[in-house]
């Protein structure tokens, strides 16, 4: 695991949210807008000025994990104090996996061991589902059933087919039963690359970065019921940003 970056923060001594009841979701599609505010960059030059984006998904994902106490979520993406601090506050023990950079670390190093091998030397399957298997032997290493929630942001549409259907196979069985994860997909192909953050109860940061990967498609939503055809229920927030918000419960 040379690429892996997972870090593990425990929830002790910070107060847990109250308890309540957490019951399924339902119902029809919501809306959400986006808010052109600009606020400070993080230090660091990979960032720029970022926005910050009213996230209805994240309203509900919040309230489906209410009352769960000392849960366990994954963020798959930038270790971002703000979204550790944000669910160590409320209980849970946060990881936090980068896999886009994961991803993109595997690929030069895939394509720097195959130059230096012969084709007589290679035996592996280098096609891109061989290649996916590959790259999950070392990533997303939780036991099966013992996270709460999943932030799995926009990573989808940098994935390409093969690999983005093995990595919900993955997460999908890391998800216990009642579980939740919230996934972004754009209607189209966008123009610039943003990481993702918690900013308070309501909202999410956009903080734009330097592309590492180009966007690989477009998913429809038919394409999207049958990747989380394994979650019992899903709830779709269309923003005015050209930006799904999914919100799928196990």
């Amino acid at each position: 695991m040379s690429f892996l970056q997972r870090l593990r923060f425990s929830a002790a001594g910070h107060a847990g949210a109250a308890p309540t009841q957490a019951v399924g979701l339902g119902g029809p599609a919501g809306r959400s807008g986006i808010s052109a505010t600009p606020v400070s960059a993080p230090a660091g030059p990979a960032y720029a000025p970022r926005t910050v984006r009213p996230s209805s998904g994240l309203k509900e994902m919040l309230w489906h994990l209410d009352g769960i106490g000392r849960g366990q979520l994954l963020d798959v993406g930038p270790v971002w104090q703000n979204t550790m601090g944000f669910f160590i506050e409320r209980g849970f023990r946060v990881y936090s996996e980068d896999l886009l950079s994961e991803w993109q670390t595997f690929l030069s190093d895939e394509e720097a061991r195959m130059r230096a091998l012969s084709a007589a030397e290679c035996d592996e399957d280098v096609t891109p589902a061989g290649r996916a298997e590959r790259f999950l032997k070392t990533t997303l290493q939780h036991g099966p059933g013992t996270l709460d929630g999943i932030l799995l942001w926009d990573l989808l549409d940098y994935l390409d087919s093969a690999v983005g259907a093995r990595v919900i196979a993955r997460v999908t069985s890391l998800v216990r039963d009642g579980g939740v994860l919230l996934a972004l997909f754009h209607s189209r192909k966008p123009e610039s690359f943003h990481r993702y953050r918690v900013f308070d109860a309501q909202n999410i940061e956009l903080v734009g970065a330097h592309s590492m990967i180009a966007p690989q498609r477009v998913y429809q939503n038919r394409e999207i019921q049958d990747l989380f055809s394994r979650f019992r229920s899903s709830k779709t927030f269309v923003g005015r940003d050209q930006v799904r918000e999914g919100l799928f419960i196990k």
